[in-house]
């Protein structure tokens, strides 16, 4: 049985540092510095996180499943 894993990318150029992710899930994201960053870059699917690529206001979290973007939702 294969477990598709999910990949969490934050892209730091654009992060505005709001503190959202970390605050909301802070098993995902961490704030380093003035950006966020995730704990892991791999992560089991999770609803956590597709809901905060969703509200990241800088719109700076990738969620993605092998070549699939799945978060951000439209």
């Amino acid at each position: 049985m294969v477990t598709m894993t999910w990949r969490v990318d934050v892209d730091r150029s654009v992060c505005i540092g709001s503190g959202i992710c970390a605050g909301s899930a802070p098993e995902l994201f961490r704030l380093e510095g003035e950006r966020a960053r995730p704990v892991q870059e791999e992560i089991e699917p999770q609803e956590a996180a597709l809901d905060v690529a969703d509200s990241c206001p800088a719109m700076a979290i990738t969620i993605t499943e092998g070549t699939e973007v799945v978060g951000p939702r439209e």
